[in-house]
């Protein structure tokens, strides 16, 4: 499937979540700004979780609200496709609410997925997966690599 094919829009995710009834869908989120090692793998400890993994990204609007003015540095599009890219995601869709809760409660995932930077206790929507059935797992997050990191690497 081209990469471009990959980005859908919230009508698509629901008719794939039909479509994926029969497999174990994982779903995490993030801005995902400059695609780097910590990025690769923790989507990819996420997509082992089940058998399709979905990433929602936030919109540009959302990632300035989230990390400053100067945020993001790579577009909403440019940030789709290179997650995209990447041969283990099956599914992108942006959002532009501060957090992805509606995506969450409309697709109701087998799996919800975010970094052990965060605990179960404040993960958006994890009450909604576990009221489903589903999971809420953390991945341990790749010491040292971060996109604040590599912005505060690149003005010096």
């Amino acid at each position: 499937m081209p990469t471009a094919d990959k980005i859908i829009v919230k009508r698509e995710l629901l008719e794939l979540r039909n479509e994926w009834k029969n497999e174990k869908l994982v779903f995490t989120n993030g801005c995902f700004d400059i695609l780097h090692l910590g990025h690769v793998d923790y989507l990819e400890k996420a997509a082992e979780k089940g058998t399709k993994l979905i990433v929602a990204i936030n919109t540009d609007q959302s990632v300035s609200k989230l990390k400053g003015p100067d945020r993001p540095v790579n577009d909403e599009y440019s940030r789709c496709r290179l997650i995209a890219a990447l041969a283990f995601v099956d599914a992108v869709i942006l959002f532009s609410e501060d957090t992805p809760l509606s995506l969450i409660t409309d697709i109701k995932p087998d799996v919800l997925v975010k970094g052990n930077d965060y605990t179960i206790d404040n993960i958006v929507g994890a009450d909604v997966v576990i009221e489903n059935g589903g999971k809420v797992e953390t991945i341990e997050l790749v010491k040292g690599y971060s996109t604040t990191n590599i912005i505060n690497k690149l003005s010096k």
